[in-house]
């Protein structure tokens, strides 16, 4: 019944409060003539008075009811907002979005095998890390807060090499959640990857804003893997990282492979190249490692079967006496590597980014 009533009292609120706005006017006498009945004339000027009187009164009350009372303050509130175009809410993902943001991942990945070894994994967790370890603790620049390599001056930079082929295959994901920022979709992209390969989580959390052009960081930021154990100090310091942490970080080398067309070098570290495992610790010590002859960069092949490969800066991991018990410690003990991979990779990713929330996400991998 209630329902019923409203609109016919809105419809008569807008009626007589039009009759209230367009009031009678008085018109000014004429120049000439007279008045036929003076009586007539009286009672019509009483009559236009009281109507005047009762109208303003009804406004009046009218008004009152409208703003005093519970009903009237939603009759007005339903008048008012039909005039009216309600601006959009600003969109503020959720847990869930970035969960599916991280399951489309994980379905292209799926979906998408005729990468290298069977996996575009390998290659994100690059992208991921690469936008990551420009950092410079020293003047606060890099990281993976801009994604600065979309663009040519660090694009180009030849440690970049072939990561193109991870940002475009990435680029579908942002078209179908737009609201998320390179920064953020890069590294969630490395956390996926690294999980669906059977890898430890990665607990993860949003916050990168993308920068333009004139925040690219220059060359030589990210390890030469031609040098020694200065280098990888050096390297690694400046982005605020210990010996452990530099033979944990290394422990994604059982990731992926070596293209003569990008680095020079050629070959897989491990046996597994889309499999996340201690392997490659295990085989740095227990496989005999010899020069490879060809005429390429200088790199290690093994004895075995002379199918997997190891760069310089691997091989300092085993001949440097503060390295090597770390690479004794993850070879013995995948839970060990698993944890402190784990948490360095947070370290690594988060590097140089002004977070505004302390929590991070963990996610759901899709193989459980």
């Amino acid at each position: 019944m209630a329902s019923t009533i409203r609109p016919l009292a809105r419809a008569s609120l807008r009626r007589s409060l039009g009759s209230a706005v367009r009031a009678p006017r008085f018109q000014a006498p004429p120049r000439r003539g007279y008045s036929s009945s003076s009586t007539n004339s009286s009672s019509s000027s009483r009559a236009t008075l009281y109507s005047f009187v009762g109208v303003t009164a009804f406004a009046v009350g009218g008004g009152y009811y409208l703003t005093n009372t519970d009903n009237g303050k939603e009759m007005l509130s339903s008048f008012m907002g039909s005039s009216k175009t309600k601006e959009p809410k600003e969109f503020k993902p959720k847990q869930e979005d970035y969960q599916a943001v991280y399951n489309e991942v994980a379905k292209l990945l799926e979906e998408h095998d005729e990468y290298d070894d069977g996996s575009y994994g390998p290659v994100l967790v690059r992208l991921a890390w690469h936008a990551s370890g420009t950092y410079d603790k020293a003047t606060g620049t890099g990281g993976s807060n801009g994604a600065t390599m979309r663009f040519a001056p660090e694009g180009d930079h030849g440690a970049n090499a072939g990561l193109k082929a991870a940002r475009d295959f990435l680029e579908p994901v942002k078209e179908k959640f737009p609201w998320i920022t390179y920064s953020d979709l890069w590294t969630l992209g490395g956390v996926c990857a690294i999980q669906e390969m059977l890898g430890p989580q990665i607990p993860w959390r949003p916050g990168r804003a993308d920068r333009d052009m004139s925040f690219c960081t220059p060359d030589g930021r990210l390890p030469d893997a031609s040098k020694g154990q200065d280098h990888l100090r050096a390297i690694f310091g400046r982005m605020g990282f210990d010996d452990r942490e530099i033979v944990a970080l290394s422990g994604a080398h059982a990731l992926g492979r070596c293209h003569t067309d990008r680095s020079g070098y050629s070959g897989p570290w491990t046996f597994s190249p889309t499999v996340v495992t201690n392997d490659y610790y295990k085989l740095l010590l227990d496989e005999a490692w010899n020069w490879k002859k060809w005429n390429g960069p200088k790199q290690y092949e093994d004895k075995t079967t002379k199918s997997l490969m190891m760069l310089p800066t691997d091989m300092v991991l085993i001949k440097d006496k503060a390295f090597r018990p770390h690479v004794e410690r993850y070879a013995k003990d995948s839970d060990v590597f698993f944890n402190e991979f784990s948490d360095v990779i947070v370290k690594l990713f988060e590097l140089g980014v002004p977070f505004q929330t302390a929590e991070r996400l963990t996610f759901k991998p899709t193989h459980t």
